[in-house]
């Protein structure tokens, strides 16, 4: 299983962003997807999931309203869509995927793939 994640960079406070997570080696539209970030020094943490396309959709409250999650079956891609973005957004962005019951769906031990990363700093 591979999980290549992209799409980061250097932006703006207020600039929008959006990653991308392109997946291998699995059957894709089987997995839910997650996205967890680790900034310097801090735990990883929970930013958004989602288990099938159409289906629920979970966000950390810190990004909610503001990053959208979505996925491309035919693709076997999943999107963070970041949105107004801010210095405390800055962090490694990092893809998941997995088979989480739905108490886990916002916790790592709930996903058993992850991808490589991508960083995504947020600065003036």
């Amino acid at each position: 299983v591979q999980l290549q994640a992209s799409g980061g960079g250097l932006v703006q406070p207020g600039d929008s962003l959006r990653l991308s997570c392109a997946a291998s080696g699995l059957t894709f539209s089987r997995y839910a997807m997650g996205w967890f970030r680790q900034a310097p020094g801090k735990e990883r943490e929970f930013v958004a999931s989602l288990r099938y396309s159409g289906g629920p959709t979970y966000y950390a409250g810190s990004v909610k309203g503001r990053f959208a999650i979505s996925r491309d079956n035919a693709k076997d891609t999943v999107y963070l869509q970041m949105n107004s973005l801010k210095p405390e957004d800055t962090a490694v962005y990092y893809c998941a995927a997995g088979t989480p019951i739905i108490s886990e769906i916002m916790k790592p031990s709930g996903f058993g793939y992850w991808g490589q990363g991508t960083l995504v700093t947020v600065s003036s």
